[in-house]
């Protein structure tokens, strides 16, 4: 699954989410859905506008991890899988 770590540049950037949806033109409520996880897509535009407005790479914000929505794989289990 894809993770999006906003919170983690929103703080090294010293940045509200307040401030962060302004310069990107989206909700507050829509950087929430992001932030919570929720998200089902992201946009390239907005993708572009969030590294824009925080002066980082998209791999800043976004990390895979092993495994379906929701499920953990603990180690030596992906073999098994």
């Amino acid at each position: 699954m894809i993770v999006i770590n906003i919170d983690v540049m929103l703080a090294r950037r010293k940045m509200s989410v307040t401030e962060l949806a302004r310069q990107v033109g989206i909700t507050m409520a829509n950087i929430s859905i992001l932030k919570n996880g929720k998200a089902k897509a992201v946009r390239i535009e907005t993708l572009d506008k969030i590294c824009r407005a925080l002066d980082c790479q998209p791999g800043d914000i976004l990390e895979y991890r092993r495994g379906d929505m929701g499920e953990t794989i603990r180690m030596g289990e992906e073999d098994e899988q």
